[in-house]
This record gives C-alpha cells, structure tokens and sequence, in this order.
C-alpha cells in the first residue's frame, strides 16, 4: 500500500536535500514542491505578468505544463533547472507562491503525485493543505543564522559570489512573508514531528526521518 510523508519547513533549512536522501533510503519518490513553484514564478516574470493581474495569471497557468523527471524541472518541455535555483527565483516564488490563483492551478498537480506510488513531499504547506492525511509528517527547520550560515558555504563551493548577511536578510525576509501570507502560511501541521536542525549534520537529520518512517509503518 503506498503512502505520503510530509517535510514543511521554512526556507533554506534543508528540506530538499534532506528529503531526497531519505526518499533513497525509504525507496519511494521525492516529490520537490519548491521547484514546482519556482519555476511557475520564473516562466509568469519572464512572460511579464503582473501578480496583480489575476485574469492574466489564470490564463497564464492553464497553457504551462511541469514535469519533474529525475533532477530535472521541465516546464513546457524546456529545462529551468539551473535557473530556477537562483536568489533572485526564490524572491519572486514567495511572491507568486502566495497567490490564491496559483495554488489552486498547483494544488491538484501536487496530489496528482500520489497516484504514482509512495512517495515524500517537502514544501511549505505540503502536510496542512496538499496532504493532510499523510502517513508521516515533519516540521523541518533552524535558526536564521544556521541557515544563512548553510546556503552561505553552499554558493562558495560552487564557486558563486556570496555574502552572508545578505543571504540572513533575505532568509529573515522570506520567513515574514511565508508566515504572514493569507493564503497556506507556513505553519506547523497538525501532527507533524518537529525537527530543529541547528545542531544537527544532514546525516543525523536523515537517519532521525526514515527511522521515524520506518516506526510509523510497522505501527498499526
């Protein structure tokens, strides 16, 4: 029988990562929701349509087609992978992201997963709105700093420019307008596991979700 679990969190506290693997190790698909909404937020700035104007939006959403395949993010069968990966996309995906219009155009893409297999989704309402019954959920976060701390030596080691308070500004920026959004704020769901991952190294973050899965499903 196949089932959902559930990673939320704000952003840059290592859901993707930290999902991936565990999805490897559980032998179920990863469902990146993050990436769904980037890159919806990418294609609607580049056609230069306002979040403002919904009549445009709408339109807009039902000629776009996503599909994740493999660590690819196809939006009408073009791959925006590498820019969907950008601070500057991850700015305007908290703006469009915010949108009634746009979750609802997303919401049933999301579900639509499921029909696939088990798989674990990470996002920022993915077990209070798009998977509430889900088997497992998790809570997934960390301090400000850790997190700026952790993108921070990520874009160095990729040989990127980087500046740390910059990367804290806009980390503080973002968890404001994703708590504060009247529609699917980021919120703990009800039921989740939370997990604060400061002090903890991917490795144990890991380990801590597939064993709380594993207990989940030997339970009846």
């Amino acid at each position: 029988m196949s089932y959902v679990v559930t990673i939320d969190g704000p952003a840059g506290a290592g859901k993707s990562s930290v999902a991936k693997r565990a999805a490897r190790e559980l032998g179920i698909k990863y469902l990146d929701t993050g990436a769904i909404y980037r890159a919806i937020a990418l294609i609607l700035a580049k056609s230069e349509i306002s979040p403002d104007n919904e009549e445009f939006l709408r339109e807009a959403l039902s000629e776009v087609r996503i599909e994740l395949r493999d660590n690819s993010v196809l939006v009408n069968d073009f791959d925006v992978s590498g820019e969907i990966r950008t601070p500057e996309v991850d700015e305007l995906a908290s703006v469009y992201s915010a949108l009634p219009v746009v979750r609802s155009a997303l919401l049933g893409l999301q579900q639509d997963q499921e029909k696939y297999g088990s798989i674990i989704a990470e996002g920022r309402d993915v077990g209070s709105v798009v998977f509430p019954d889900a088997k497992v959920k998790f809570f997934l976060t960390a301090s400000p700093e850790a997190r700026a701390k952790r993108r921070y030596l990520e874009r160095i080691s990729k040989g990127k420019d980087a500046n740390y308070d910059e990367i804290l500004a806009a980390i503080k920026h973002r968890d404001d307008n994703d708590s504060k959004r009247k529609t699917a704020p980021l919120t703990v769901p009800e039921g989740a596991i939370y997990l604060d991952t400061s002090d903890m190294t991917e490795d144990e973050a890991v380990k801590f979700i597939v064993d709380r899965v594993n207990e989940a499903l030997t339970t009846k």
